[in-house]
């Protein structure tokens, strides 16, 4: 809000600059891009450092003398003794000078805007503080540097500084960052992995599927929703243990979560530019001729707003009443293998609904049609 206080502090310690001739100050418009002028009197007006900027007397020029971390106004017949380190002005056409607080610091403005960018300059902020606006019913606001305040609208002229954080989950270490960026390959040495071991390597953002990144991506923390990094180890190669589930593509984390507890071995396999959920070791009911299959779901890229439809066997399977299995005679090739297809669609009473239906809804079906092949 616009300020008339013209208090200055105590400056009988300061001697005057003792200088022959003329004296020069540095004076700058709002955008601070200082220029030295020439004075010849050691004791200018604010009318006079405004001419000296190139201002016309009939023109309503506030001036404001920064020194140290001060800014005040400078009436135009007011005054200024020029010293050592005080020797900054800023002036530019305006109806008067507007105020606020950092830190406890006052400042005086000479417009009603101001952007987060000049505040940390005339406030001396360094780069690993940040900038917000107290509020006193709601968490603080954290300012963007290109914000501009409005120093008209009641509550805006109160703001802190303090260095800020930002919080990332990786693989169950949390890390506390001080910088709103971080390259993943520094992630993950920060939270104590070798990023050479070689890791599958997903972001994990709520209410979205995994994304795949690589070591090099640069993670922004200001995007909202962001929970963790997930790592999967790559396929073992060297014959010391066993090999990790296949997870070449991700999957949304509902359906995740179910796979996690139900079928622990669960892969995601691409093949020929098809994405398929394979379950290595699914149990049939009696009544089939074998036990345990390999049983495959096709996730179509737009799934879930497209649905999961049929579903794929090796090795093929019969009946042990030997009684013909309808619409289960064609066979797809998975990664070399040749899984019957089973023909099962949802009928129009009972549409796929996005957002509901998904692995866990369609398995259902799945095991509802394998039930009543053997009339359970």
């Amino acid at each position: 809000m616009p300020s008339n206080d013209t208090s200055r502090p105590d400056e009988a310690h300061n001697a005057p600059v003792q200088r022959a001739g003329s004296h020069e100050i540095q004076v700058a418009g709002p955008d601070l891009e200082f220029k030295p002028v020439r004075l010849d009197d050691a004791t200018p007006t604010g009318a006079q450092i405004a001419a000296a900027l190139g201002h016309r007397p009939d023109q309503q020029i506030t001036v404001l003398h920064w020194f140290g971390t001060t800014i005040e106004d400078v009436r135009p017949d007011e005054i200024v003794k020029l010293r050592e380190g005080e020797t900054r002005f800023i002036a530019a056409p305006s109806d008067g000078a507007w105020r606020l607080t950092i830190d406890g610091q006052r400042i005086d403005w000479l417009a009603r805007h101001i952007s987060v960018a000049t505040l940390r300059r005339l406030a001396n902020i360094s780069a690993e503080q940040s900038i917000y606006l107290e509020h006193e019913d709601e968490p603080d606001e954290l300012l963007d540097e290109n914000y501009q305040l409005d120093l008209g609208v009641r509550g805006v002229e109160r703001l802190i500084s303090r260095r800020a954080t930002w919080k990332l989950n990786v693989q169950g270490e949390l890390l506390t960052l001080h910088a709103p960026t971080i390259v993943v390959r520094d992630a993950l040495q920060q939270a104590g992995f070798n990023p050479d071991q070689g890791w599958h390597i997903y972001l994990k953002v709520e209410g979205q599927p995994k994304e795949p990144v690589e070591l090099d991506t640069v993670i922004d923390l200001r995007r909202k929703g962001i929970e963790k990094l997930r790592l999967t180890p790559k396929d073992v190669i060297n014959g010391e243990g066993p090999s990790m589930p296949l997870r070449a593509f991700p999957v949304l984390n509902v359906d995740e979560a179910f796979l996690n507890a139900k079928f622990p071995s669960w892969e995601a396999v691409l093949d020929g530019g098809r994405q398929w959920i394979v379950l290595p070791d699914f149990t049939l009911p009696p009544g089939y001729s074998v036990q345990q299959v390999r049983l495959a779901l096709e996730i179509q890229p737009t799934y879930p707003a497209v649905e999961i439809d049929m579903f794929y066997m090796f090795p093929a399977v019969t009946l042990n009443s030997g009684a013909q299995i309808p619409a289960a005679d064609a066979m797809v090739a998975i990664c070399d293998q040749q899984f019957q297809r089973w023909s099962r669609h949802r009928s129009p009473a009972g549409p796929w609904k996005p957002g509901y239906d998904n692995v866990k809804t369609h398995l259902a079906l799945v095991d509802n049609a394998l039930l009543k092949e053997v009339q359970q």
